[in-house]
């Protein structure tokens, strides 16, 4: 998972969860976010540029650190 942004994904099914570690040391985590979009950010090229054009403003988050 190569990201000049973002360092790690991870996603919880059950919670739709999405938390995303980014290479600053920021943690955040977005609700109730469908698995498909999950999976098809795994398969993005570019995770920082998908993040940004299909979670941002579209889902609520919290920052964890």
């Amino acid at each position: 998972m190569p990201s000049t942004v973002i360092a790690h994904i991870e996603y919880d099914p059950v919670q739709e969860l999405l938390k995303i570690a980014f290479r600053s040391g920021s943690i955040y985590e977005y609700q109730q976010v469908p698995e498909t979009v999950y999976a098809a950010m795994k398969q993005y090229r570019e995770k920082g540029v998908y993040l940004n054009k299909f979670i941002k403003g579209k889902y609520t988050f919290k920052k964890l650190a």
